[in-house]
């Protein structure tokens, strides 16, 4: 499974990332940390989540499976790749920075 973003994308994604603003979230979705956020990277977390759900659904058509199963997979592939002090979603719901 694989999900792409365009470059400008991906880069305001990394940056958004790397200052904290956002994380990835257990449901295979990015989330805001805090509350308040700057309308950029609020239109950016809509935006991605967007795209996400699109190949999300693409994915699970076309391996006959739920939209969720992908969505965790997608999840736990995410958790792989986060790189260490950004945000991750917990069992619990709270933000936590990957060790």
């Amino acid at each position: 499974m694989l999900i792409t973003l365009p470059a400008a994308l991906a880069q305001s994604l990394d940056e958004a990332k790397a200052t904290g603003l956002i994380g990835e979230k257990r449901d295979g979705y990015i989330g805001l940390v805090q509350g308040s956020a700057p309308p950029a990277v609020i239109s950016l977390v809509e935006d991605v989540n967007r795209q996400r759900r699109v190949r999300y659904e693409q994915i699970a058509r076309e391996n006959n499976i739920g939209i969720e199963q992908v969505a965790q997979l997608a999840f736990n592939k995410a958790v792989e790749a986060t790189r260490s002090g950004h945000f991750l979603e917990d069992a619990n719901g709270r933000w936590v920075r990957k060790p």
